[in-house]
């Protein structure tokens, strides 16, 4: 797959859909997270962004909690966003898809005056986040039966 893609935030009903769509295929249908766990209160207020191809092919997606809504994850300091939701669809893979996603989501996360963003990282993506300049932090956990470990970076 040669063909460009963007990276943009999720503006309209269609490009939310094209999100949840790329977070079914990878989360729920490649690794078997329940689907009624995927999908929560904190999508109506995130800061959802799409990675999608030239010919309107959504690629991949993440999202954005800020505020009361990242407070939970991120230890309480409103100055901290919470990354979450990275999903790049398999034949996206290995293009830099995840890698822009995150830098969009960075780019949204300053844009509202924060100072860092929190993830909770599948233990085998500890590598990626890490090479886009993360730090992990505390011990393994599981969340929906995966291994992860929280990671921050400074913006």
């Amino acid at each position: 797959m040669s063909a460009p893609y963007t990276v943009r935030i999720a503006e309209d009903p269609a490009d939310r859909e094209a999100c949840f769509a790329v977070r079914k295929e990878v989360f729920v249908v490649e690794q078997g997270v329940a689907e009624d766990i995927e999908y929560d209160a904190y999508d109506a207020g995130a800061v959802h962004v799409l990675a999608i191809r030239e010919d309107g092919l959504p690629l991949g997606t993440g999202r954005l909690l800020h505020g009361a809504a990242a407070a939970g994850k991120t230890g309480g300091d409103p100055a901290v966003g919470s990354l979450g939701r990275l999903a790049v669809s398999r034949e996206a893979r290995g293009l830099g898809v995840g890698a822009a996603l995150v830098r969009a989501i960075e780019d949204a996360a300053r844009a509202r005056g924060l100072t860092a963003v929190d993830l909770h990282a599948q233990t085998h993506a500890l590598g990626f986040y890490e090479r886009l300049g993360y730090v992990a932090y505390g011990p393994e956990f599981p969340d929906a039966g995966i291994a992860h470990r929280a990671m921050r970076r400074a913006l």
